[in-house]
């Protein structure tokens, strides 16, 4: 058991091309003449691909950053070369991303199974003396919708307002708005993370229009509106799920497993392919992400990544002036970060000319051309190669079979070989799709599931805004209640100064009908003892002139008299 282990040691950390060879003796009882060899198809620092004749076809990893294209017509073995690179470059320990569009790449986490056409192009080809043996690879699966992978997601922010606009399908004008919408989050510290966290934003800012337009420019509720409509689109395509956290941290892709090979990340694309603009932009976010992390490189002797994205005409058609430049410019600047990336198309023409000319490594399959319209697509691309003089490149094209490719390739100078026909190796690890058991069971054990698997949402625009709203409505609730409670108040204050006048009053008249009522007996009083004086008066100087008659007389005439001249006096 011992000496077994030993050999499984030695087994797997030979290097390539590394022969092991145990001659039969005592100690190894039962084990004779044992030949092994690598079966990787990364050979003498460069990456086997294909064969033309008896000579080997290779791509030089120090040059596969210069990036390339696969191209043919339907059913013309695209899909087998796409693999056949990806296996290499993870032979290399370069780690790769796929854009799975039919997902029938899901099979590289499993060995290939033999079968007949297989059988005949390794006898063929003589792959079983280059190595050439089945084997799994590393492999990651991811979804955006989370139904056939690990959560893809990213967020609002780093998603960025060009990107958002271009998968909400929005005009110039509503484009600008929506950059000053993220240019007023960004200024006030507001995060925009999730879809209902833009939203919330969207209606802060139509709410402050007036007050924003005077620092940012018009703001058109109209606009706004419409870019609301727009995000509840987003929504049912799926942009609820794809915009979150955890964010997609790129640097989980960069890396190796233990055996060094570079880790394979399939993203199943069936279902985003369905909504073509959504597809196109989350590549170029992928690309984006990947240029602004990592850092300036240089020439290296292998890429840091490799990107394949499939269905490549998905990315540019429609495409505004804007997002064209923003490809071209990624594709360009790219490239000093350490970073291949390889375009999957049926025609070269899908493809705008400022990146096809960016496109060092390619391998075409066959064009076909029925018709005399049809043929300028073929001669174009055949004029495209450095022309071999073996063979007319045109017709060669056109008669190419399934397997079978026109390929050049940049040397290790940097200069387009002369363009060969090859025959495309055959991939090590199953071809076509897995079961939903097993897809499921290899995302749950990867490693990566336990850290994407929940989302989480945190304290960002949407809660920030809630609160905010809320204290304003409490702050206003609040000034609404102080406002009552001070007319409240000022109206008790006028019922109490009303109720003191209306006292005030009701005692100044008591008062002065109780000086009236003291006046009118003292009054009585004066006015008797006025008329009693008077006629006293009276009576005596009327008895003194006319007896009894005038003494009657002159008191009736002295009390009258008394009385009158006291009204006069104190008016009574």
């Amino acid at each position: 058991l011992g000496k077994t282990l030993n050999l499984i040691k030695m087994l797997r950390y030979a290097t390539v091309k590394q022969r092991i060879v145990l001659a039969p003796d005592s100690g190894n009882a039962g084990i004779t003449n044992i030949l092994w060899e690598v079966v990787e198809m990364y050979q003498d620092k460069k990456l086997y691909i294909g064969k033309a004749g008896e000579e080997k076809v290779y791509i030089y990893p120090r040059m596969a950053n210069r990036h390339g294209m696969i191209a043919g017509a339907t059913g013309t073995g695209k899909t087998i070369t796409l693999k056949v690179l990806a296996e290499s470059f993870s032979d290399c320990g370069v780690p790769v991303f796929l854009a799975d569009a039919k997902g029938d790449l899901a099979g590289m986490c499993k060995p290939g199974v033999m079968n007949d056409n297989l059988q005949g192009r390794i006898e063929r080809f003589d792959l079983a003396s280059a190595g050439f043996d089945f084997h799994a690879y590393p492999t990651t699966f991811w979804d955006v919708y989370q139904e056939k992978g690990i959560s893809l997601r990213t967020t609002i922010s780093e998603m960025g307002s060009l990107l958002l606009s271009r998968i909400m399908d929005l005009n110039d004008t509503q484009s600008d708005i929506m950059t000053i919408v993220f240019k007023i989050a960004d200024d006030e510290g507001i995060l925009l993370i999730d879809t209902k966290d833009l939203r919330s934003m969207l209606q802060y800012v139509g709410e402050k229009a007036k007050e924003y337009s005077l620092s940012y420019g018009n703001i058109s509720k109209q606009s706004l509106g419409a870019i609301t409509r727009a995000l509840v689109a987003l929504e049912a395509e799926g942009g609820d799920v794809f915009f979150g956290e955890p964010a997609l941290d790129i640097r989980d892709w960069l890396g190796v497993d233990q055996d060094g090979k570079g880790r394979i990340q399939v993203l199943d694309c069936q279902k985003l392919m369905q909504s073509p603009t959504m597809y196109a932009t989350f590549m170029l976010w992928m690309m984006s992400e990947l240029f602004e992390t990592l850092p300036e490189a240089g020439d290296l002797d292998r890429p840091k990544m490799v990107f394949f994205f499939d269905e490549a005409h998905m990315l540019f058609e429609s495409a505004p002036k804007a997002l064209l430049s923003k490809v071209e410019q990624v594709v360009k600047l790219i490239r000093s970060k350490g970073v291949g990336i390889y375009f999957i198309t049926q025609n070269p023409q899908d493809i705008p000319d400022g990146v096809l000319s960016q496109l060092g490594n390619k391998v075409q399959h066959a064009l076909r051309a029925y018709t005399p319209a049809e043929q300028k697509a073929p001669k174009a691309v055949a004029q495209s190669f450095r022309e071999n003089p073996d063979f007319d490149t045109y017709e060669t094209l056109i008669g190419l079979g399934i397997g079978e490719a026109l390929v050049s390739v940049l040397d290790e100078e940097g200069v387009p070989t002369m363009v060969t026909k090859c025959n495309i190796l055959s991939p090590q690890s199953m071809m076509g799709a897995l079961g939903d058991a097993e897809r499921r069971c290899q995302i749950q054990n990867n490693l990566l599931y336990s850290k994407y698997a929940e989302s989480v949402d945190r304290d960002s625009a949407y809660e920030f805004l809630q609160r905010r709203a809320l204290a304003l409505e409490e702050a206003e609730q609040q000034e609404k209640a102080e406002e009552e409670a001070a007319k409240e108040a000022a109206k008790a204050e006028k019922e109490r100064l009303k109720e003191e006048e209306k006292a005030r009053k009701a005692a100044e008249k008591q008062a002065l009908a109780a000086e009236k009522k003291v006046e009118t007996e003292v009054g009585k009083i004066a006015r008797s003892a006025a008329g009693t004086i008077g006629r006293e008066f009276g009576n005596q100087i009327g008895k003194s002139v006319g007896g009894t008659f005038g003494k009657r007389l002159g008191g009736n005439i002295g009390a009258s008299l008394g009385r009158g001249i006291l009204n006069t006096l104190f008016r009574m």
